[in-house]
């Protein structure tokens, strides 16, 4: 049977929209419900057990709203806080944006040495170093932290000179020396990152790619949907009484449409701004929750 339940994503803040995006070019039929917990930003600098509070009460949140599945678009909540949330939660399935990210940089590499930027808690967790050997056990990969990119890129200002010199800080260690081959991909391990991907890119110089997980996560989030049969009146399966994208003849009926919903714990202005620059006038439907204590 269809499910027209929506799909719940959460994020530290604003970073998670790429991945929302992303999800909803490739799921167009499908609704969505995304918090963005900014009053508590950045988990990256966090310990583990703030983490995954956060994430619980933000999961919660999602499941009384009815969600059906549930994208953790946050990389810091996916490598702390994801088994502990399918635990809570079994009758949900959960996404989170490492594995698949970890796949699409193995698979763009061609001289087999990855670089990762990340927050300083994805990093300790060591969650992209085995995601990518479990893909590839011979690439060769060198992690680093970038936490402070984060409070940066949520304040709004994607142009500014404070960024640009923190991105020359975190990326001129990737550049080549004697002792340091130089990698050919970089993985933006924060979904806040891909907000500011032209400016890293142009740091890195032309030879190195640039991959971040939202694509991927969004296709893992597809896969998920058909494989457990969640897929939205008329989205991607067709059978006689639900057409679908395949085709088939079906009797009149309502048509569904897809609704989207964008909260966050925090300040509303800066926060609509990006998510105007990522959504046009859908932007502008954000809401606020009240905040969660600190």
């Amino acid at each position: 049977m269809p499910d027209a339940r929506p799909i719940g994503f959460f994020d530290s803040g604003v970073g998670g929209l790429t991945v929302l995006r992303a999800s909803q070019q490739r799921l167009p039929g499908e609704s969505t419900i995304y918090i963005g917990d900014t009053a508590r930003h950045p988990y990256g600098t966090r310990t583990d057990a703030e983490v995954l509070q956060f994430s619980q009460e933000l999961t919660d949140a999602l499941v009384a709203r009815n969600v059906k599945a549930i994208v953790i678009a946050c990389n810091t909540a996916t490598s702390v806080a994801l088994s502990a949330l399918r635990l809570r939660h079994p009758e949900i399935p959960f996404i989170g944006v490492v594995r698949p990210g970890a796949a699409a940089a193995t698979l763009a590499t061609r001289t087999g040495r990855i670089g990762v930027i990340a927050t300083e808690a994805t990093v300790r967790s060591g969650a992209y170093f085995t995601a990518i050997k479990d893909q590839n056990p011979a690439v060769q990969v060198v992690t680093r932290a970038a936490s402070q990119l984060v409070p940066l890129i949520e304040a709004g200002d994607l142009d500014g000179a404070a960024l640009r010199d923190a991105v020359e800080g975190v990326i001129a260690p990737f550049r080549a020396t004697e002792d340091a081959p130089r990698i050919d991909t970089l993985l933006l391990g924060c979904t806040h990152f891909p907000l500011i991907r032209g400016m890293i890119a142009t740091a890195l110089g032309e030879s190195i790619a640039v991959v971040d997980s939202a694509a991927a996560t969004a296709a893992t989030l597809q896969e998920v949907i058909s494989v457990n049969h969640l897929d939205a009146p008329g989205s991607t399966r067709g059978t006689a009484a639900d057409p679908g994208s395949a085709g088939h003849r079906a009797p009149d009926r309502a048509e569904v449409r897809a609704t989207h919903e964008i909260f966050t714990t925090g300040e509303l202005a800066t926060f609509r701004a990006l998510a105007m620059r990522l959504f046009g006038d859908q932007g502008s439907e954000v809401a606020a929750l009240l905040p969660p204590r600190r």
